[in-house]
């Protein structure tokens, strides 16, 4: 078994009380609605987000019935993400699978996105935990400003780091946060504990994307979208940000000046990824997972030695080294 199947066995009842009450929530007088997502639900993904509320809990305590709500109110906000993320990239597939949009339209992707949003909400209340209920409306806005941080670096050509690190900050690891902050305050608990943990899932949730980004620069059916695909959205990541940094100079300005075109062919596509690979873009990217790894490793280190915080560890291995 992979370390995130024996993760999802340790939890498996959880998770089929987080299952059963997304499928319940969402449920509603609408055929078509119910239509949709019952399709939609079949590929329900890793479910890592859940996964991340539920283990805190147990670092701290008992998964109890809010910590379920919770981690249903998060997966229900992030699924509203994507639902909407695949509309504004007009993206046909996901994960090898139809997007909503692309089987339906943009009308009805973006409407089943807000229900999504509305029942997150509903069920963050049902935890009657203000905090709870400020965490996910705060990661609504998050989520948001993290997108339109990526579209203003992609319009006004922002090619730093820190620029490229606050977007990853709000739009993928403002969502692990979360996590850890509602599975800690559904346990009672809401002290330097947490603060560690929240350090923790931010470390956990730029690795994530940086090894999202690294996905980009090779060919690969099972990662579900095509290669260069955040270059032909104007998004210039880690490994191609190096490359333009620190790269061969005698070809350094020709390659700036190609980022920022505002419509890139295949081949100028090509040409940025091979740039990329061969002037270390995709060793530092994986430098750079590898030392915030082990600062999110010290971080479980603080706390007593557990199976949850083994588990905690092995998620964040997996995610490193996932291949899709």
């Amino acid at each position: 078994m992979t370390a995130i199947a024996d993760i999802r066995q340790s939890i498996r009842p959880e998770i089929e009380r987080l299952n059963a009450l997304i499928k319940e929530s969402l449920d509603s007088s609408n055929d078509l609605m119910n239509q949709v997502i019952s399709s939609y639900l079949q590929h329900k993904g890793k479910q890592l987000r859940p996964m991340l509320v539920m283990l805190t809990a147990k670092l701290f305590g008992q998964v109890n019935d809010s910590v379920v709500t919770a981690a249903a109110s998060v997966e229900m906000l992030h699924n509203a993400s994507l639902i909407h993320d695949d509309v504004v990239d007009n993206s046909a597939t996901r994960h090898g699978h139809d997007t909503i949009n692309a089987v339906w339209d943009n009308h009805i992707a973006v409407l089943v996105g807000d229900f999504f949003v509305s029942n997150a909400l509903q069920l963050a209340i049902r935890t009657n935990d203000l905090r709870v209920i400020d965490t996910i409306a705060s990661l609504g806005k998050l989520l948001s400003l993290g997108e339109m941080d990526q579209i203003y670096n992609a319009r006004f050509h922002e090619l730093d780091e820190k620029a490229y690190f606050k977007v990853i900050s709000h739009k993928t690891a403002s969502l692990f946060v979360s996590c850890v902050s509602v599975g800690a305050y559904c346990v009672g608990v809401d002290d330097d504990r947490l603060k560690r943990m929240q350090r923790f899932a931010e470390l956990f949730g730029l690795c994530f994307q940086i090894r999202d980004d690294i996905f980009d620069y090779f060919s690969d059916e099972k990662i579900g979208k095509p290669t260069g695909n955040d270059l032909r959205e104007g998004k210039i990541t880690l490994p191609l940000l190096y490359a333009l940094s620190e790269g061969d100079k005698s070809q350094r300005q020709e390659m700036i000046e190609l980022s920022r075109k505002e419509s890139l062919s295949q081949e100028e596509i090509t040409s940025l990824i091979e740039y990329a690979k061969a002037n270390g873009g995709i060793e530092y990217a994986e430098r750079t997972m590898k030392r915030l790894r082990d600062e999110a490793a010290e971080i479980l280190a603080s706390f007593p030695a557990s199976e949850t915080t083994t588990a905690l560890l092995s998620l964040l291995d997996f995610i490193i080294n996932r291949e899709n």
